[in-house]
């Protein structure tokens, strides 16, 4: 995405690109962030690389995400819709393919390295900046456990599964897909054969789908 900054008393001449929207912006240097953070770790990021690498200025930068903690929580934020993709709408398919597909199991090698390469990031700096695993646990784990829930609640509703407490259920899906599928930092030695871990994931899900009486 190319990204235009120009001051706000500045008109625009003809000729000169669009002015990206705030939004625009703000998702353009979240996903740099994002690499950033990866790349130099959060002790070696800082705002004015971010602000270089996404083509914008710094003033522009902090006029969005007032620190880096903030960035940070940003990043945290999008990345969770690579955990699950939730909120989706109701599908006509049976639950367990649709818990699949939230949990996207079918995730291509290099999306669910870029997933496991930044959760890696995360744990491997938290012994420095412990608030890193509080932002985890509140702009991502939390966020998408009530996403779940939500949406296992309104399966519910529609009488798909019958399940007492959605938010245990959700909780109980994630231990069991996300520990299924080892640690970030050692899944290769974890699931030497890639297909082996999808088919036990596969089955996690429908020992679930049965226990709650799923359609």
């Amino acid at each position: 995405m190319d990204i235009v900054d120009e001051p706000a008393d500045e008109p625009r001449k003809r000729g000169r690109p669009k002015v990206s929207s705030d939004e625009d912006k703000r998702t353009h240097i979240v996903e740099v962030a994002r690499r950033v953070f990866v790349k130099y770790g959060y002790a070696g990021s800082t705002t004015a690389v971010v602000a270089s690498e996404a083509g914008v200025s710094k003033q522009t930068l902090y006029k969005l995400f007032q620190s880096k903690e903030e960035l940070f929580a940003a990043v945290v934020g999008a990345h969770r819709r690579l955990m699950l993709d939730l909120p989706r709408p109701a599908e006509e398919i049976s639950i367990a393919e649709s818990l699949e597909r939230i949990f996207m199991i079918d995730m291509d090698e290099e999306m669910d390295a870029e997933r496991a390469g930044f959760l890696q990031l995360v744990f491997r700096e938290a012994a420095q900046f412990p608030e890193l695993i509080d932002i985890l646990q509140r702009e991502g784990i939390l966020a998408s456990r009530q996403h779940l829930a939500d949406w296992l609640s309104d399966r519910r509703a529609e009488g798909r599964l019958s399940l007492d407490d959605p938010e245990s259920g959700a909780r109980m899906l994630m231990d069991m897909i996300f520990g299924g599928m080892g640690p970030p930092e050692g899944r290769v030695q974890a699931w030497p054969d890639r297909a082996l871990m999808l088919a036990h994931l596969r089955h996690c899900i429908a020992v679930f789908a049965a226990g709650v009486g799923a359609t």
